[in-house]
């Protein structure tokens, strides 16, 4: 596999199924949003854009399956998976809150090699892939912030929506950060906060209740721009482990003490 290639193919997908969103977008009305099992919100549009996004990413790579959050959640996985949020923010989406993406991240035999956060509304795409030592927002390189102390830093977070088993200790870490830092932002899309940290604008991000597809693309992104993602101990099990920090780096030992114990 010619990774760049297929990197570049993918996003001429990405983006032709974004222009079916903003489109698709104008006539969505109550009839064509739901609720999900655990009470959020989903839209007749986020499952026609993931079946497309299945269909054209899955003719890229033959025998390449798909992990996402609509259809293909128990698909099996294979040597290729795409992980593949349609649009992450979808509370957003149906409010017309203009903070929402789609979120494309490539597995190859247990690693991520691509990553690709496409901010429908703001036109911005975030990407990389594992043969380039860069990660781009569009055509311009990007980097991780130099805040080196949490005093110095501005945060993201999202709020737990089913987790209330975990809202004391949300709350503490929430209040801690709002009178320790320069500020937390709720963006209402995992997929942005990440990289929103790896372009530098936001300095760290960190949240319960995840999915590999909220953070799969996003958190490569992080790694390859020079920042650093674990769980709130500390290890690599931040992709199913429902939970995540993600930073610039510098101050990912100070981020991590929050959590520790």
């Amino acid at each position: 596999m010619q990774v760049a290639k297929t990197t570049q193919s993918a996003i001429d997908i990405i983006k032709k199924t974004a222009d079916y969103i903003r489109k698709a977008r104008l006539k969505l009305d109550e009839t064509g949003v739901s609720y999900k099992e655990d009470q959020s919100l989903v839209t007749s549009i986020d499952v026609e854009s993931e079946e497309r996004l299945a269909s054209g990413l899955q003719s890229l790579l033959f025998g390449s399956t798909i992990l996402a959050e609509e259809k293909h959640k128990d698909d099996p996985k294979s040597d290729f998976m795409w992980i593949v949020d349609p649009i992450d923010g979808t509370t957003n989406f149906v409010h017309n809150f203009p903070m929402y993406c789609i979120s494309v991240a490539l597995w190859h035999n247990g690693k991520i090699v691509m990553g690709i956060v496409y901010d429908i509304p703001g036109d911005e795409c975030f990407w990389t892939h594992s043969e380039s030592g860069l990660v781009y927002r569009n055509d311009k390189t990007i980097r991780v912030s130099q805040a080196k102390t949490l005093s110095e830093s501005l945060l993201a977070t999202g709020f737990p929506s089913t987790a209330f088993d975990k809202m004391d200790d949300f709350v503490a870490h929430f209040k801690y950060f709002m009178t320790h830092t320069h500020g937390i932002r709720r963006l209402g899309s995992a997929a942005l906060d990440l990289a929103y940290v790896a372009c530098g604008r936001l300095d760290g991000f960190f949240e319960y209740q995840l999915k590999p597809w909220d953070v799969a693309a996003g958190a490569y992104l992080v790694q390859k721009a020079g920042g650093n993602v674990t769980d709130f101990s500390g290890g690599n099990n931040y992709l199913y482990g429902g939970e995540m920090l993600a930073s610039n780096n510098w101050i990912h030992r100070e981020f991590l003490k929050r959590f520790e114990g």
